[in-house]
């Protein structure tokens, strides 16, 4: 004979506005207000905390906080006073303890968050090996799936980030940006596939992935054509055959060669000099022109006194 498996409290109610279906599931409620528990040994060492939803068989299990969300089996399972936090997925958030404010969304996402604060993983396995990293952003399967305790990373896009271990700072958007990159700090990386020149890049900026063996892009950017720059501070930009863009021109071995800033200045100082040249004729001029005046003035008074000595004599 078959038989039916009837919970041991189907929906039950308890006094403070609280709610369990499940076998033990808030079996340890002592005085908490509005917890619901659904599941097997859902939110079981509840106690007097508050505000707390646990759906699926050992969601919040260990929980003796406030204010945290678990939906899926095993979320949030070893969580004990951390608070705010949100796990939806199986296993999401399952070794958390005591990080607070964390969001993780995905089968696996932010997995093996213990301490860690202020992070959000959105896709499966999202930020998974994360331990006391915080505030970190992973969007999408793997983002930021190797990040132990790198802060304020931010990755959009599958495997975005993915190796990055201790890195801070880091920011990549598109599938698998900056994926190679283990501790680098403060780059960017934009567009699918555009990966770090080395594993630990320091304050780098990469965008697009022009390779032979994807696209030969074009560049456009607003807001630097016919737009006017400082004359006394203005620099030659240079391009190489990376696509890196520079001010300094460099050898093989790294030392700094000439180039047309140097006579760029040079100019700038010479016009500088003609400037002030111009000034000192203009100024000279004027006062040649004043004595030639006055000279043409006392002529004309000599030419006015001897008229009449020239009568006299006659």
């Amino acid at each position: 004979m078959v038989q039916a498996v009837e919970p041991a409290a189907p929906d039950a109610a308890f006094p403070g506005g609280n709610t369990a279906d499940g076998d033990g599931a808030l079996a340890g409620l002592t005085g908490g207000f509005y917890n619901s528990a659904f599941g097997f040994l859902s939110l079981l060492s509840n106690a007097d905390a508050n505000f707390n939803t646990g759906v699926g068989a050992g969601a919040l299990l260990s929980n003796t906080a406030t204010s945290n969300t678990a939906v899926g089996a095993g979320a949030l399972i070893s969580n004990t006073t951390g608070v705010s936090n949100t796990g939806l997925g199986t296993f999401a958030l399952w070794a958390n303890t005591e990080g607070s404010d964390n969001n993780a969304v995905g089968d696996s996402a932010l997995f093996n968050n213990a301490t860690g604060i202020f992070n959000n993983a959105h896709g499966r396995s999202a930020l998974n090996a994360n331990v006391d990293g915080f505030e970190n952003n992973a969007m999408g399967d793997l983002a930021l799936f190797n990040n132990t305790s790198g802060d304020t990373n931010t990755a959009v896009g599958d495997d975005a980030l993915f190796s990055v271990t201790t890195g801070n700072s880091n920011t990549a958007l598109g599938d698998e940006a900056g994926s190679n990159l283990i501790d680098g700090e403060g780059n960017i990386y934009i567009g699918a596939g555009v990966s770090a020149g080395g594993t630990g890049e320091f304050e780098f900026i990469r965008i697009g992935n022009d390779t032979a063996f994807t696209f030969p892009y074009d560049t456009f950017i607003a807001g630097i054509f016919n737009r006017a720059v400082a004359a006394g501070t203005a620099q030659f930009v240079f391009v190489d055959d990376t696509g890196k863009l520079g001010t300094v021109t460099v050898d093989a071995n790294g030392n700094k060669m000439a180039t047309p800033q140097a006579m760029l200045n040079e100019s700038l100082k010479q016009q500088k000099r003609i400037a002030e040249l111009e000034g000192t004729v203009e100024r000279l001029t004027a006062m040649v022109k004043e004595q030639a005046a006055q000279i043409q003035k006392v002529s004309a008074q000599l030419e006015v006194n001897k008229a009449p000595q020239t009568v006299a004599n006659k």
